[in-house]
This record gives structure tokens, C-alpha cells and sequence, in this order.
């Protein structure tokens, strides 16, 4: 894509995002989330993040959409526990609405009690742990890592470190970033620079 016509997306994307905030509407009745992980339009000041980009920050749990101009459309999520968070650079290579999802085999190693059960795999649904949408993360080598970007039933874990490994956003907000987000795009997955 020309510069000029991901410079023209991202005023688009930036237009469109207005429809976003608030975006509490959806979310588990038992449960807030506080303001700071819902979407919002920001200023992240970073001409080295460029359009089209994910950048996931471990530490404030935040996942940026980059726009133009250093403008991003910022999220709250939750990220993978100690010593399953995966720092490094991703390609989307592939998208899914309500997928099918089936443990790792060393997450059923792992929590045998809490995965064997699943180890013929979870069909797309409401009750899914992939939830409403997911973004698949590919290495450079074209080989699927097993992270993903997706969706919770769970959202008062944004803004923790729970996860397998993946970043998860509430159902809601992934099925905005959803078709925001192109097949192709790079993602960061920065270094946690603390221990949780």
C-alpha cells in the first residue's frame, strides 16, 4: 500500500473511532471496566510506529492500532502470565470470527485438570476462550506461533497478566479491531519490564 493511501486509512480509521467511545456497552453486567482500558483516540508521539501496526505494551497492558501522524486507537488488554508472555515481532496471517480453538499440547502438560478436556478442540461459540474474533500470529518463518489477539468472556482480566500466552481484548473491543486490523499487518509484542 502507498504511504499516501495508509496516511488517507488512518484520517479514516481516526474519523471512525469516534464511534468507539464509549464503548462500555456489552461488557459483562457484573463488571467495569475502568476507563483507562476502554478505546480511545491518543497521541502516542511515535513517528516510528507506523500505520496499520499493533503494539502491544505488557507493562500498561495496552494494545495501540496505529493510525497516521503517531495517532493510535488504544485498548486496554491482558496479556500472558510469568514465563508465558512472548516478546518479539508477528505478522496477522490469518483472521477469525468466532474460531474453533483447542488447547496447545503444553498447555494441557501444563494444567492437565484444566485443558485434557478440551484436547479435541472448543467449537466457535459464546463459551469459546478465543471469544467473538481472533487474530492469528505468524513468525518470519511463515509458522504459526499459537499466540493470538483475541477476544474474553472474561473481562476483568484486562489489565492482568492471566493468559497462555496470547493478548486478549473484551469481546466487544475485539470485534471493533477486528476488520481494523489487515491480514499482512506487523504486530510487537514488547518485553515485560517487569515480573508478573
Amino acid at each position: 500500500m502507498m504511504p499516501e493511501n495508509l496516511a488517507r486509512r488512518g484520517f479514516l480509521l481516526a474519523a471512525s473511532a469516534a464511534a468507539l467511545m464509549p464503548a462500555r456497552a456489552g461488557l459483562a453486567h457484573s463488571f467495569t471496566l475502568p476507563d483507562q482500558f476502554l478505546p480511545q483516540l491518543v497521541n502516542t508521539r511515535r513517528k516510528d510506529w507506523l500505520p496499520g501496526e499493533v503494539h502491544v505494551t505488557p507493562d500498561d497492558f495496552f494494545l495501540y492500532l496505529m493510525l497516521a501522524d503517531g495517532m493510535a486507537i488504544r485498548y486496554g488488554v491482558g496479556v500472558g502470565r510469568k514465563r508465558l508472555y512472548t516478546p518479539g515481532t508477528f505478522t496477522v496471517n490469518r483472521k477469525a470470527e468466532w474460531p474453533w480453538w483447542r488447547p496447545t499440547n503444553a498447555m494441557i502438560r501444563r494444567e492437565p485438570h484444566k485443558y485434557a478436556r478440551f484436547s479435541e478442540g472448543v467449537p466457535g461459540g459464546p463459551a469459546n476462550p478465543l471469544g467473538a474474533r481472533a487474530l492469528y500470529l505468524y513468525n518470519d518463518r511463515g509458522r504459526d506461533t499459537y499466540l493470538r489477539i483475541h477476544g474474553t468472556n472474561a473481562p476483568s482480566t484486562i489489565g492482568t497478566a492471566v493468559s497462555n500466552g496470547c493478548a486478549r481484548l473484551t469481546n466487544e473491543h475485539i470485534k471493533d479491531l477486528y476488520p481494523r486490523v489487515e491480514i499482512g499487518a506487523r504486530v510487537f509484542l514488547y518485553p515485560k519490564s517487569v515480573v508478573s
